[in-house]
């Protein structure tokens, strides 16, 4: 039995990664719950060594389990968690919010537009996830005043937090996930990505914005009742506010300082979270962080180090080498474009979790047929696609379901077709800038 366990390794481990991408696709049980079964099957079927060792006779290291658990991007999200949740406890997001609605006068394609800047903004900084939970609320209440459907406010955040989550490390966890294995800091991805998203953002939402036109019109009345939203009690605990604010300000100092400190960003969040924790009720915050994602991202690391401990990652590198015979531009336009459609089908952490490991071995020195030149368009090809087309289906990103959920909740379903009627346009506009933005600067 072990013997045919360890001659076909490759195909066991990688026939636990596809039934495990398969349960995590049909939604029929909770993919943190998939992910922890895959990772104990992989670790009792002895496909993944316990503990590393130094393989003699091939003279290289072997990774043990845990070696395979990028704890950067653990630690690095239970801090920012920590430090969000805590924050907006404040009542500092919803604040901001108003405030900047309260500047467009209440017209409503203006309206509109700055919502979607708020959040593209707010999701460069905080996760997807908790900014579209954190402009609902608003959302729900702009609708309201100007009695109009609510859908295509709650679409176009949406999208615009997932093309705002893009711009940096900490954005969206496909970054975090990119940005820990090929060693990128927060300034390189704001340097790279910044450009191009803020050209995705005011193409896609001018477009948006023209589309939902029709139903974008409030008399004068209605327009003078949201400009003049009274904002002077959203702010609930002013000393946390101040406390939470500054910290989140020092925390995203001490990412853009990488290049001169050279501290991890994960560092950083963790020194936030714990200096939080000091004034509140632990147990009270821990409650809400998101430990299904968590324990979803242990298990996901351990199933695709096995795959990869059993020659899998390799194999599917080699083959990619082959396909695009060595070429970088190829390679790139396959994985922006692969990455692009894939994630709007599947989960974009589980994918970008895969194709991070094949893109290292494809630019392997030690590879003898690894991609030679400015490869680092290999790992801007996969963020851009990977986060870009959560946008593509309703199910492409956790902000989507989210959102679709709520609204349903609220007696506002937002269907699957209804979604991507906007969500595909948006993906393909922005895949192809992406192409045109990539080719120019780095093909």
């Amino acid at each position: 039995m072990l013997d045919f366990i360890h001659t076909h390794g490759m195909i066991i481990s990688g026939a636990i990664l596809l039934i495990a991408y398969i349960f995590i696709a049909s939604e029929k049980i909770q993919k943190s719950v998939v992910a922890l079964v895959g990772a104990a099957l992989t670790m009792l079927l002895g496909l993944i060594p316990l503990e590393g060792h130094l393989d003699i006779e091939n003279m290289k290291y072997i990774k043990g389990v845990f070696e395979h658990v990028d704890f950067e991007v653990i630690f690095l999200l239970i801090g920012m968690m920590i430090i969000v949740h805590i924050a907006s406890r404040s009542g500092v997001f919803k604040w901001m919010a108003l405030h900047l609605l309260k500047a467009t006068k209440g017209h409503p394609k203006t309206v509109l537009f700055a919502l979607a800047a708020f959040t593209a903004v707010a999701s460069a900084f905080l996760d997807n996830v908790t900014t579209v939970v954190l402009m609902m609320p608003i959302t729900f209440i702009i609708a309201k005043e100007f009695e109009a459907d609510p859908v295509p406010f709650l679409i176009t955040e949406v999208l615009a937090s997932n093309i705002g989550g893009t711009a940096t490390l900490i954005g969206d966890p496909p970054n975090i996930i990119i940005g820990t294995r090929a060693g990128l800091s927060f300034m390189d991805f704001v340097r790279e990505l910044s450009p191009v998203v803020a050209i995705i953002f005011i193409v896609s939402t001018s477009m948006l914005v023209f589309m939902f036109r029709k139903g974008l019109k409030a008399t004068p009345e209605k327009m003078a009742q949201v400009a003049n939203m009274d904002n002077s009690k959203t702010i609930t605990d002013k000393a946390l506010m101040i406390r939470s604010v500054i910290t989140l300000a020092l925390v995203i100092l001490g990412f853009v300082t990488h290049d001169i400190t050279h501290i991890s960003a994960y560092v950083f969040a963790v020194a936030g979270a714990a200096f939080l924790l000091l004034f509140e009720e632990p147990k009270e915050i821990y409650k809400d962080v998101e430990w299904l994602t968590i324990f979803f991202f242990v298990g996901l690391f351990i199933i695709i180090g096995g795959f990869e401990s059993n020659g899998g990652i390799k194999y599917l590198a080699d083959q990619l080498i082959v396909l695009t015979n060595g070429s970088l531009n190829a390679a790139t336009m396959i994985i922006l474009w692969a990455s692009g459609i894939l994630s709007g089908i599947i989960d974009n952490i589980p994918y970008t979790a895969t194709m991070a490991p094949l893109i290292s071995e494809l630019v392997n020195p030690a590879n003898p047929n690894a991609i030679t030149g400015n490869t680092q368009a290999l790992w801007w090809a996969l963020s851009l696609g990977a986060c870009l087309g959560g946008n593509l289906t309703i199910i492409g990103a956790a902000a989507n379901v989210i959102v679709s959920e709520t609204a349903a909740s609220q007696g506002h379903k937002i269907s699957f077709m209804r979604f991507m009627k906007y969500g595909a346009l948006v993906t393909m506009i922005s895949l192809a800038i992406s192409t045109a933005y990539l080719a120019i600067k780095y093909l």
